[in-house]
């Protein structure tokens, strides 16, 4: 059975803030958070700012490899991960 393919993004909500998560369907878990897809399956940080749009993604080996890589993209300051998000 293969394994599926993780990744990590960032959403950037309507009053700019960035939301960094990761998934295995950056587009299933796009649509969640906008609450398209079930009830209370997004992110409660979508609950006072809508999501917006991805705009950042990266795949990672496995779960593990993502979720590390989520943690040192959350320390990152804003202008980092602005610089990040358009691929600089």
């Amino acid at each position: 059975m293969a394994e599926s393919v993780w990744a990590v993004y960032m959403v950037q909500t309507q009053s700019g803030k960035l939301y960094t998560g990761i998934t295995t369907d950056v587009a299933r878990r796009f649509k969640e958070h906008r609450g398209e897809v079930g009830v209370n399956k997004g992110a409660k940080f979508f609950r006072s700012d809508a999501a917006l749009k991805v705009v950042y993604q990266e795949p990672c080996e496995n779960r593990s490899v993502a979720s590390k890589r989520e943690a040192a993209i959350k320390k990152l300051g804003r202008q980092q991960k602005l610089v990040l998000s358009l691929g600089l």
